[in-house]
Order: structure tokens, then sequence, then C-alpha cells
């Protein structure tokens, strides 16, 4: 299973501006382009998997309100021009202040070229395990700070941090990023429910 790839990079390099355009004259398309250049069609999600999210995404918001001027959190429609390759756009993420501060008003509008510093990929049931992982690598190659892959078919979360082996935890109730986002822990409990 997985998400279904489009390979036109043999036939077509598309430049930055040119994939935005692409993505943009196909507003009902949920597109990302690995860094490799191939166009991978994103399945929507069901139910199970946009309740879990927005479980997720309510916390780091939440916790981005009572920590005001650390930084800036983007949902899952929000796609990042990765600046070692590849267009992504995590289920949750978030960039230091600093950071987004440094963009220019037109990078903000467009696909921020950057990657963010902290990551929250939900597997669905329509992802493939293997390319999540490769896409975890992709924001690892390109700054990735921290980066949580939570499966909820097999209970586990993967924390992928730059030169560490990838941890595995199994069914955690909660999971804490305080080397990233001071005071941010994730409960987890409807997660695994």
């Amino acid at each position: 299973m997985g998400n279904p790839i489009l390979d036109l990079s043999p036939l077509l390099n598309l430049t930055d501006e040119q994939y935005y355009q692409l993505c943009q004259n196909n507003p009902n398309l949920k597109i990302e382009r690995d860094k490799q250049g191939k166009i991978i069609i994103m399945s929507p999600t069901g139910g199970e998997t946009g309740r879990r999210n927005i479980d997720i995404l309510g916390q780091l918001w939440l916790w981005g309100k009572q920590n005001p001027g650390l930084g800036v959190a983007f949902d899952s429609s929000t796609e990042f021009s990765l600046p070692q390759g590849g267009d992504r756009s995590p289920d949750a993420a978030w960039v230091k202040l600093e950071r987004w501060q440094s963009l220019t008003d037109e990078q903000k509008k467009k696909f921020p070229p950057i990657c963010p510093d902290f990551v929250i990929e939900l597997r669905s049931e329509s992802d493939s395990l293997k390319e999540l992982r490769v896409k975890m690598q992709e924001y690892l190659d390109s700054g990735l700070r921290l980066g949580w892959l939570i499966d909820p078919q097999n209970k586990t979360i993967e924390l992928y941090k730059p030169q560490t082996e990838v941890e595995i935890l199994q069914s955690p109730s909660s999971l804490d990023a305080a080397d990233i986002l001071p005071g941010f822990v994730l409960d987890l409990d409807q997660i695994w429910t």
C-alpha cells in the first residue's frame, strides 16, 4: 500500500516555481514531491486518522499559544520546500520564530524554503511505512532537529534526531519534546484508541 507516485522526472524537470504552479492549478489534489523529483499524490485520510491528527494539532497549537514568541506551528496543509530537495507536508510542524522571521514575505506565502525544526508524521491506513521513513530521512537531511513518526497500526513511535539511530517506542502514553519545544508533552491516549 502507499500513495500513488507519478514519476515525471525523466520527462520534466520542474523548477520550484513550476512545481508550485502545478499545485496551485490542481487545488483539489494534495501533492508532494520527493527529493528525486517524483510527484506523489496523497490519498485523503479516513475518519480515524483525521480524528487522531486534529488531536495532535490541537495539542501543538495550544502549547504554542501558551508559549508565544518561541515559534510557529503548521498543519498538514503546509508544504515546505526542503533545502536538500523535496517538497513535503508533515502532518504537524513547528519552526523556531527566528528562522521563520528570516524568510521574506514572498517565501512565507508560497512553499517556505525551510525545514521545520520539529515534525510529526501520523501514519494513515493508506500510508506505506517504508515511504514515511524515506520522508523522515528527507527531513533529517534538510536540518530537522526532532521528528516523530506515529504508527497507530503497530502502536509505535519512531524518534528521529540528527546523527542518532532511530529509536522505537512501544505505545507510550505521552512523549516529551523538551529538547526542542520546552514543556511540550504530547498526550497519546487518544491516538492509541
